[in-house]
């Protein structure tokens, strides 16, 4: 099963690569991991999906609680939450199928950042199933030269807030 686990950590050198360590030696991949300080420049987070049954990732979690550099950790799978990917690809476009590409484009709330007379750059964002059908439609307008993924960034709904233990 897929999970979206949200970790709260101390920003510090080493701290990710302790976190995903511990995946690693369990052997977990990480599909997806993004990282960046929140708005306390002393703590940052991080949010990896991965693969895997709920006692394995529980008893990951409850490992993962015990590094030095945990400040908190949730398991969003289950719970109502929110997120979205960032997708930047490089397209070939033949003049022919030009109003092709920006028509995908406008309909997946996407935007061209970029444009050449062969090629276009194309900015989108999305939940991964969104991010997928959008490159599913675009590649068969359009070769794709080159793309980059954010991974997945998410937030519980409503008012919960991951935070520090008080």
């Amino acid at each position: 099963m897929r999970h979206i686990i949200s970790i709260l950590l101390q920003n510090e050198a080493g701290a990710l690569a302790r976190v995903a360590g511990m995946f690693a030696a369990r052997g977990y991949n990480i599909e997806s991991l993004t990282v960046a300080p929140t708005h306390d420049p002393t703590v940052s987070r991080l949010t990896l999906v991965t693969n895997g049954s709920d006692a394995v990732i529980d008893q990951i979690i409850k490992q993962s609680r015990k590094l030095i550099d945990v400040v908190e950790i949730a398991d969003l799978t289950r719970r109502e939450h929110l997120e979205a990917e960032l997708l930047m690809l490089k397209i070939a476009v033949d003049p022919g199928r030009a109003k092709q590409v920006v028509e995908c484009v406008r309909r997946h709330r996407g935007q061209i950042l970029d444009e050449t007379e062969t090629t276009r750059t194309v900015q989108l964002t999305g939940n991964g199933a969104e991010v997928n059908e959008f490159l599913a439609e675009i590649s068969r307008i359009a070769p794709v030269l080159e793309l980059v993924r954010s991974g997945t960034a998410a937030l519980e709904s409503g008012a919960a807030v991951l935070a520090p233990p008080a």
